[in-house]
């Protein structure tokens, strides 16, 4: 097995690219190289290795990666992750900062995390801070890969390892259109909900994972009439509208609510109260500035998230 002190960029490059387009050749125009060349950079890393990472396919179409090319396409993409944050980090040092943090957070923080940032300028006007909004699936992924310094969401992940800290309470309820006859109850039953088309977030997404616990549990067994959408602005607008009742994290419609566009519905067990966590990779160092920026978070005790009136 030769050193690994041999591989190169261009050669972890030459297996992306193959993953990416699905054949040595389409990588070659991908790459603007040779076929040959693409070739000779692939072979070169698989004898650094010791091991082969791409295999011709069965039909001859194209070209895959092995399981042993899939374990090294992960570590190509968190050395590109590592790359982008370092000429990140030196653009917003060039610029007159001590560094640069990036923010992540789930969809549903959006409606906080801008007030949260404003205060972080506040309290860091020496940091940069980049904030970056995407479901759950997506927030962990990039987490996992490090393209993240810190991010807020609900419940932390079991992979990748992380460190969670939480931030304060994150309330979850029914909501409908004003006129709605359920929202005038005292007490909706378990039964009233079965006849009524639910507002869904998306598969991927921690609004939908907890609606789903909470309505196995109170359905026993029975099923609802569902309405997928992708976003919480347009399951609030289809709620407005009348289509149906939502699911929905509560710091997403306190405006509405306080405008009466939108009314809570008393169903038995709700609001389901949870809560927002700040976490961040614990398998690797905390920079300077993410630390500044992790201790100014708790510091503000969650002055930033919405109050729900109820």
């Amino acid at each position: 097995m030769q050193t690994l002190a041999a591989i190169t960029l261009r050669q972890l490059r030459a297996i992306a690219a193959i993953s990416r387009q699905g054949s040595l050749t389409a990588a070659a125009a991908d790459l603007g190289l040779t076929p040959p060349a693409v070739h000779t950079q692939i072979r070169g890393l698989e004898a650094a290795l010791g091991a082969e990472l791409v295999r011709r396919n069965e039909d001859r179409s194209g070209s895959d990666l092995t399981a042993e090319g899939r374990t090294v396409l992960d570590a190509i993409n968190r050395i590109d992750a590592i790359l982008s944050q370092c000429a990140t980090e030196v653009a917003a040092i060039s610029r007159g900062f001590s560094g640069r943090v990036i923010l992540g957070t789930v969809s549903t923080g959006k409606y906080f995390a801008p007030t949260l940032v404003r205060h972080l300028r506040g309290l860091c006007p020496e940091i940069e801070i980049e904030l970056k909004v995407g479901n759950r699936e997506s927030v962990i992924a990039d987490l996992e890969q490090g393209r993240l310094d810190l991010a807020i969401m609900g419940r932390p992940p079991r992979h990748p390892p992380v460190t969670a800290e939480p931030l304060g309470i994150h309330p979850h309820g029914l909501v409908a259109a004003p006129d709605h006859p359920l929202t005038h109850q005292r007490q909706v039953r378990a039964e009233d909900l079965l006849y009524e088309t639910i507002l869904s977030r998306e598969e991927g997404s921690g609004t939908r994972i907890l609606m789903a616990r909470y309505l196995d549990q109170i359905a026993d067994g029975r099923s609802f009439d569902f309405m997928v959408m992708d976003s919480n602005e347009t399951i609030k607008q289809a709620a407005i509208a009348g289509l149906g009742i939502a699911f929905l994290s509560l710091h997403t419609v306190t405006e509405e609510l306080r405008s009466q566009r939108l009314a809570l519905i008393p169903a038995p067990g709700l609001p389901i109260e949870r809560h927002w966590f700040l976490v961040r990779p614990s398998d690797q160092a905390e920079r300077p500035a993410a630390a500044r920026v992790h201790r100014a978070i708790l510091e503000l005790q969650g002055k930033y998230l919405p109050k729900v009136d109820r």
